[in-house]
């Protein structure tokens, strides 16, 4: 496994100094590779899209699919560029709507949640609003990978430009606690699927009961942080727009369940309003309530 690292390392070297021209044309040969020669996941991907949307035809689900690959081999080749990139081009290449509603919380002495989802390019949205918001204190929940090798390169990506950005999921309580003094805005992509033992709560997801974590909600009550919804939308190849919603300011004086389903509400909108840009090949419904 080393050996094969230290060649991807290479691979990706040679990937980060292409100019975004040349990237995108290796995109569009990946994302063809990924289609119809690996057929990366079409049983997944088919069956997730044909459940979470019976209202469209075969035409529209093969658009969607098709887009999706593409989309996919774009965010692979775009993370694997990061350290050929400069920190403004970050930057330059993300908006920030209503970012009013950060700076409000902010200016009120509030540390921030910000809930999202995996859409558009989450590795490069990190970087930019890393620096949008510095000097406040910017991090990410990741769950670590199972190989060293690759979890080290990524943790190297994601502290690229700030030292210490990350947070290992099972110490995101802990790491707070220790920071409650200090001024955060901490980043969960809340879509993941939580392992069997991790269940806690379903709901209606895309036509489907699916399990969702609780942790953006108790960790926000317990610990009086605001919660913001924020939307990655793809506005064209390499360029994209954060959009963001208050989901509440006041998160101790919300009912049970209240910040989880707003969070899943938001999520499914901005999916349904651009479907090829959430983590179709994800394995999401793969558990069933008994």
């Amino acid at each position: 496994m080393a050996t094969v690292y230290y060649i991807f390392l290479v691979f990706a070297w040679c990937i980060s100094r292409l100019s975004f021209g040349a990237m995108y044309r290796l995109s569009n040969f990946l994302a063809f590779l990924l289609k119809d020669v690996f057929k990366y996941r079409k049983s997944v991907i088919e069956s997730n899209l044909e459940n979470a949307f019976p209202e469209k035809d075969a035409n529209d689900l093969e658009i969607i699919r098709n887009n999706y690959y593409r989309n996919l081999s774009d965010v692979i080749l775009e993370t694997t560029k990061i350290k050929g990139m400069k920190p403004d081009e970050f930057l330059r290449r993300f908006t920030f709507t209503n970012y009013d509603i950060i700076q409000d919380l902010l200016d009120k002495n509030k540390s921030i949640i910000v809930s999202t989802g995996h859409r558009g390019n989450w590795e490069w949205m990190g970087l930019a609003l890393g620096q949008y918001i510095h000097p406040v204190k910017g991090m990410a929940v990741v769950k670590p990978l199972s190989n060293k090798y690759f979890d080290k390169y990524m943790t190297s990506l994601r502290n690229y430009i700030y030292p210490d950005s990350v947070i290992p999921f099972k110490e995101t309580f802990r790491t707070l606690i220790k920071l409650k003094k200090r001024q955060t805005i901490t980043i969960f992509a809340a879509d993941q699927t939580p392992t069997k033992g991790e269940i806690n709560f379903w709901t209606n997801f895309l036509n489907q009961d699916t399990p969702f974590f609780l942790g953006i909600e108790k960790i926000s009550r317990s610990l009086d942080m605001s919660i913001v919804f924020m939307d990655i939308i793809r506005i064209k190849r390499g360029y994209y727009d954060c959009r963001f919603t208050l989901i509440s300011d006041e998160p101790k004086n919300t009912s049970e369940h209240e910040i989880t389903e707003k969070y899943v509400n938001l999520l499914q909108e901005s999916i349904c309003n651009q479907p090829d840009n959430w983590l179709w090949s994800h394995k999401r419904w793969k558990h069933k309530r008994t």
